[in-house]
């Protein structure tokens, strides 16, 4: 084998690890996120991924129904739409 062929390999196989990194990173987040969105209950502060923030009232399987303000506002929305659980202080709802 000549240098031009054993540097193409090495191009080929630092390309596919790479691409078996991200498929893996991309897979353990997915995993993670699910399992934040299967474990909310009724209480919890959450974040849509709209930037809605509210406090949870009420899960079934497939939604979520949430208290928006003071003003017992309420929304449902897909549990695929919460993008994080949380307390929701002014500070940190100025940094999202």
């Amino acid at each position: 084998m000549g240098e031009g062929a054993f540097s193409s390999i090495a191009m080929i196989v630092i390309l596919l690890g790479f691409f078996v990194f991200m498929t893996m990173s991309d897979k353990k987040k997915k995993k993670k996120t699910a399992e934040m969105r299967n474990s909310l209950s009724v209480g919890d502060t959450i974040t849509t991924i709209g930037g809605i923030f509210g406090k949870i009232v009420s899960v079934s399987d497939e939604r979520v129904v949430f208290e928006t303000s003071e003003d017992r506002v309420r929304m449902e929305v897909a549990k695929w739409a919460i993008s994080s659980i949380g307390k929701v202080t002014e500070e940190n709802a100025a940094k999202q």
